[in-house]
């Protein structure tokens, strides 16, 4: 089982990841903006984080590096309906980059390769 924390503004999109996610067996957690969100990390304790990048108020590129600031090694998935973010060069802090789709197929694919390289052992931890 993998814990995932998915950050989105949009609420369907949490229930859909929620739901679909959860059926694979894994335990999620949903939050609906960046507020607080390094105090739901540390409560929290999730394998991977799928984040959104535009969050109402918040700015998910910045809440990637205030992420990267204190979570290291926390593996991050942007998750985005806007493929250009892509390119921006604060893109570069996270592990991977979905662009939003309802097959969550390649999310699903991002999360198992995302936690794989985490494990202890793996050729890139030091």
């Amino acid at each position: 089982m993998v814990r995932i924390l998915v950050v989105d503004d949009d609420e369907s999109i949490r229930q859909d990841y929620m739901e679909e996610l959860s059926d694979d067996g894994h335990q999620v957690s949903v939050a609906a903006s960046g507020h607080e969100l390094l105090r739901i990390i540390d409560l929290f304790k999730p394998d991977v984080v799928i984040l959104d990048i535009k969050l109402g108020n918040y700015d998910g590129l910045e809440l990637l590096k205030e992420i990267r600031n204190e979570y290291y090694n926390l593996p991050v998935i942007l998750c985005s309906a806007f493929e250009t973010y892509k390119y921006d060069l604060r893109s570069i802090g996270a592990d991977y980059y979905v662009v939003k789709s309802f097959d969550l197929s390649e999310l699903k694919t991002m999360i198992k390769r995302a936690v794989e390289a985490h494990k202890p052992g793996h050729l890139t931890e030091s």
